[in-house]
């Protein structure tokens, strides 16, 4: 998870968390919100739980959002892992930044958002797109949503003694 802002035409502040997953590098969500705490980053995250199911490990930078007592105990009580990436090494989580940068070029700068409610529909446009209609050469040539179908196929088939094995 990150954050990326920009401004609409009003020239408020628009803070985006993205949630991208490092297996399948599908978008799992990009929020739109004025100002996002760490209270808010643990409503969106529980919402992602109740549709997705909850992950084992959330990797995130240093911010004050990742790193207080909101998401200390969330992740407690969820039984996650929060790993954070060294303060200046943003490399640690690569594939999250040039997520991040695609998004910034391809959508963010590419858009003048007239106002929150219409960055929220451009923004999530642009990430179905993403996730149902690029391809990718590391995914096998599949978009992500089709390798996450996949992966979460070949995941269901397993037998609970080779799950066992293969996730610990």
């Amino acid at each position: 998870m990150d954050f990326v802002f920009d401004r609409s035409a009003e020239s408020l502040v628009i803070k985006c968390l993205t949630t991208v997953d490092d297996a399948t590098h599908e978008s799992v969500a990009i929020e739109p919100e004025r100002a996002i705490g760490g209270e808010m980053v643990t409503r969106i995250l529980d919402k992602l739980g109740a549709t997705r199911g909850f992950t084992e490990v959330i990797r995130t930078d240093n911010g004050k959002e990742f790193c207080g007592r909101a998401m200390l105990n969330w992740g407690y009580g969820h039984d996650v892992k929060l790993r954070l990436i060294e303060p200046g090494k943003p490399n640690q989580n690569a594939y999250r930044e040039s997520f991040n940068g695609r998004l910034r070029d391809e959508c963010l700068n590419e858009t003048w958002f007239t106002n929150l409610s219409h960055a929220r529909v451009v923004i999530e446009a642009w990430r179905r797109e993403y996730n149902e209609e690029r391809p990718k050469k590391v995914l096998g040539v599949l978009t992500p949503a089709k390798y996450a179908k996949q992966l979460a196929a070949k995941v269901a088939i397993l037998n609970p003694d080779s799950r066992e094995e293969c996730c610990s």
